[in-house]
């Protein structure tokens, strides 16, 4: 005989309950995780990259928008934002950079083969994923200049790769690309669509959902120890200053200053590559941003009538290697009708030169905007003392790295921010990108995976538990019942 059905309605509210218990908050519907930061390697098309800079089209390609090389034949974009469904496995992450190629240079100074992929987003729907991309083209032969915003530009690859269940970064390496037909047609028909092109890799970080911030935010209070400093117990970031402390930027003086530089692409190249096999170190607060160093906390004076300015910043770099031992440091910026000069202390070989004149730059209008002065990738040349500070590497009049500078003349002024490439910025390692490496289920996944099937086998094992002890319960009920008639 079955059990009444009070005591079936007690048994399975017991299952349910148990089942609750087991089961962590927000398991049973997870919200989506916004996107903040992270990086994506693509080499675009290797085969591409050799013929733009051989002989053939004696070309060469220019990062732009802090976009950086990694391993032989990969471009880092970078500060990646968008969001994540664990649930459904949904994802999308638009990357910041872009890459310029030009080549076949004609008479003119123009180019017949001029080309650029900016912006780079990744999208995943329904085990789907593309590749989209602003595209500027000039067709072969016309000329005519195409610009496209977010073309779907490559389809990916995902076979064998669940997206659902992160918790944590998600990374995918080495997925194969394949050129679209709108891709074929923004690439100013050098390839057709079909064509497999590099695979991609990509590490973002993800934040709380909003439920989950709202959780957090409603929490109770933490109390501040006593011998905690206020400011920190408020989470106030470091270095920023009180209400009533005398400002920095009254009569023409600075209240902060970062200037950006990569010194030259080629050379980070050389200097970590098989020849030099060095690194370079950083020091007194200078920071990495993938493809420049940021030297910050500018100090000095700006005259916004005479369009002058005068700053000195923290930070050094140095470069080391076979043969290699430089060090820049005490990085000064000084502007004067419309010309910039970036110095710095040169030490090489035991011995130190101070202010020698890098590099010059066009500087433009130097008028405030939100009381910030900037300059966005100035271009920039090498000096005569900047060629020798480099032992005669590069002629006097080579194009180097631009320059980018913000200085703030108002403290609420907030400089721009460095590209973020994300808590995993390990560079993914070099392959024969003409050939689509394999990949496997636990390298394309989401990296917190392993820890979510793990959980996953807790929740089951757990499971067969309660449903043990829920049926145990049942023929208790079920006895009693019997016993009873």
């Amino acid at each position: 005989m079955l059990p009444s059905r009070p005591a079936r309605a007690f048994a399975v509210t017991l299952l349910a309950a148990m089942l609750g218990a087991l089961l962590p908050a927000g398991a049973a519907q997870a919200a989506e995780r916004p996107v903040e930061g992270g990086r994506l390697d693509w080499g675009l098309k290797s085969s591409f990259q050799k013929y733009v800079t051989g002989p053939i089209a004696s070309g060469e390609y220019r990062l732009t928008a802090g976009a950086a090389t990694v391993g032989e034949s990969l471009f880092r974009f970078h500060s990646a934002k968008g969001g994540y469904d664990p649930e459904t496995g949904a994802f999308q992450a638009a990357f910041s950079g872009g890459v310029h190629f030009t080549g076949h240079r004609k008479p003119d100074g123009s180019h017949e083969l001029d080309l650029s992929l900016s912006r780079p987003t990744v999208r995943i729907s329904g085990g789907k994923g593309t590749l989209h991309a602003d595209m500027v083209s000039k067709a072969r032969g016309s000329g005519k200049v195409t610009r496209s915003t977010q073309v779907a530009f490559a389809s990916l690859n995902l076979s064998g790769i669940d997206m659902r269940g992160g918790t944590g970064p998600v990374a995918l390496n080495n997925v194969p690309a394949t050129l679209t037909s709108q891709g074929a047609t923004a690439f100013a028909g050098f390839y057709t669509a079909g064509t497999p092109l590099d695979p991609i890799s990509l590490s973002v970080d993800t934040a709380e959902s909003a439920e989950s911030a709202e959780s957090a935010e409603s929490a109770p209070e933490r109390k501040r120890p006593a011998d905690e400093p206020a400011d920190k117990a408020a989470g106030k970031p470091a270095g920023e200053k009180s209400a009533d402390e005398p400002s920095r930027a009254k009569q023409g003086r600075l209240a902060d200053g970062a200037v950006d530089w990569g010194v030259r692409r080629t050379f980070r190249e050389y200097v970590t590559g098989s020849v030099s096999q060095g690194e370079w170190t950083l020091s007194d607060g200078a920071q990495d941003g993938g493809a420049l160093f940021r030297f910050p906390r500018g100090e000095g004076s700006y005259d916004a009538r005479k369009q002058t300015l005068d700053a000195s910043f923290a930070g050094s770099v140095a470069f080391t290697g076979k043969h290699l031992d430089l060090t820049l440091g005490k990085v000064t910026a000084r502007v004067k009708d419309g010309k910039g000069t970036l110095s710095a202390d040169v030490t090489s070989e035991g011995r130190t030169r101070e202010a020698v004149p890098l590099v010059t730059f066009e500087a433009g209008n130097l008028t405030p905007e939100k009381g910030l002065v900037s300059l966005d990738e100035a271009p920039a040349t090498l000096t005569e003392g900047g060629a020798k500070a480099f032992g005669s590497m590069y002629k006097a009049g080579t194009a180097m790295d631009p320059v980018s500078l913000a200085v703030a003349v108002d403290e609420k002024a907030q400089l721009p921010a460095l590209p973020d490439l994300g808590s995993d910025a390990s560079p993914a390692p070099a392959k024969d990108a003409e050939k689509p490496a394999e990949k496997s289920a636990s390298d394309a996944a989401p990296a917190a995976d392993s820890s979510a099937s793990s959980l996953t086998w807790v929740y089951v094992a757990a499971g067969a538990g309660v449903l043990a002890a829920a049926a145990v319960a049942l023929l208790v009920v079920r006895r009693r019942r019997t016993a009873q008639n």
